[in-house]
């Protein structure tokens, strides 16, 4: 049978169920996912004096066709797009910035060196999002930023984050989409700290001096972004969940949740309903954490479905914010976007199928055998046949057919780069 046939199967069998298919294809085709570009060239970046990683963050493996160049970047998340169902987002991080070859502080970036960025993003009818880059620089060596003891150093990184909050606007103004321009840092100790609350109290200023400035929110949104620890920042994260939640919420900025900064019982698919009670939106980061933050590329696991769920089952889809961090140099990193971008709508597929009202009610009645009955039925209900024509009718590849493309892509461009 062809995929149309084996679709009106599948549909009639959730329409059983009260699922309206066609109604939940067209939200999906509605939700774009901000696609983050250092999954392909392994957060290199491209500044003339480019430093080595540091903030606790790590890549590892040597794949094949790294991206060398922003031409080769584009090049490669148009390859990823084009097996991706739906139309996204970008998200951006200040050291990819293109300065024709002339050194540029951080702080000194403006929106003139992301001008490339725009314009490409416009022939794609993409949007842009943004995050300042506070590690892998030398006033960043010592773990610290906008917490530092050193004013100096607290002042240069305040500069860097007002300069991407302007580039993000631009991002907005020039592409009719507002940017989402999201603040993390690694700022933390290694070993028990003797005194929590002062490295907080400077992050605390430091951010009122860097949201002093007025940014149009009609282009530009802000967020932050908190983390549990990280190599160097074992003992103490100065940006704590709690830090930045009572942050976002007291200042009206979005708080920033990414799948890998808590700690290994804590899931943040728990977190959503309890945030949307007190704030009108937030993001996410979604990744996936083997037993610490390692970012690995996204499955659709127990958590990515509930994920998934929680934002279509609290109506939240023009809520939530949904970005992607993972970066692995082992594979390909073409199909590492691929495959993350295509589980994480997956997981809203998923969603968009369930009878989530349904379920609701047989909760508040107390039915809960029948509920766990029905939610075990629908993991194996005909899911990937109403997947397959949704990517038919989106004109991108259906089942394996799209890791076809990306080795024939493999085997003439990313093979040939040294």
């Amino acid at each position: 049978m062809s995929t149309f046939e084996n679709y009106q199967l599948a549909k009639a069998q959730y329409e059983k169920l009260g699922i309206d298919v066609e109604e939940a294809l067209n939200h999906l085709k509605q939700v774009p996912i901000s696609i983050h570009c250092w999954q392909g060239d392994d957060i290199s970046g491209f500044e003339i004096n480019q430093q080595e990683l540091s903030g606790g963050i790590d890549v590892t493996g040597n794949y094949l066709g790294k991206a060398r160049t922003p031409e080769e970047l584009r090049s490669d998340l148009e390859k990823a797009l084009s097996l991706i169902p739906g139309k996204h987002r970008v998200n951006l991080h200040a050291i990819y910035a293109e300065t024709n070859g002339q050194v540029v502080g951080r702080d000194k970036l403006e929106p003139k060196h992301f001008k490339k960025w725009v314009e490409w993003a416009k022939r794609h009818g993409l949007g842009l999002d943004f995050n300042p880059t506070l590690f892998s620089h030398p006033m960043a060596a010592d773990g610290l930023t906008l917490s530092h003891p050193n004013k100096e150093i607290r002042e240069f990184w305040i500069r860097h984050v007002i300069a991407c909050r302007k580039i993000g606007e631009y991002f907005g103004r020039e592409l009719g989409t507002p940017a989402l321009t999201n603040i993390w840092i690694p700022d933390g100790y290694k070993d028990i700290p003797s005194d929590r609350l002062t490295p907080r109290r400077r992050l605390k200023e430091s951010l009122d001096k860097i949201f002093s400035v007025q940014m149009d929110e009609k282009y530009n949104v802000d967020a932050v972004e908190s983390k549990l620890f990280g190599i160097g920042s074992e003992a103490y994260v100065a940006g704590s969940h709690e830090f930045y939640l009572g942050y976002a919420l007291k200042n009206n900025k979005l708080c920033l949740l990414d799948t890998g900064h808590f700690h290994p019982t804590e899931v943040v698919s728990n977190k959503i309903s309890a945030m949307l009670l007190f704030s009108d939106q937030l993001a996410l980061h979604v990744s996936r954490p083997v037993r610490w933050d390692s970012d690995h590329v996204i499955i659709l696991d127990d958590e990515l479905r509930e994920i998934g769920l929680e934002i279509v089952r609290n109506d939240a889809l023009n809520k939530v914010r949904i970005g992607l961090d993972f970066f692995d140099a082992s594979i390909n990193r073409v199909a590492a976007w691929t495959i993350g971008t295509r589980n994480m709508i997956k997981s809203l597929l998923y969603a968009l199928l369930t009878p989530n009202h349904y379920l609701r009610d047989l909760q508040e009645k107390g039915n809960f055998t029948e509920r766990l009955a029905l939610m075990e039925e629908l993991k194996t209900y005909p899911f990937g046949t109403i997947w397959d024509y949704y990517c038919e009718e989106m004109k991108v590849p259906t089942g394996m057919a799209w890791f076809d493309e990306v080795n024939k892509y493999e085997a003439a461009v990313l093979s040939k780069r040294d």
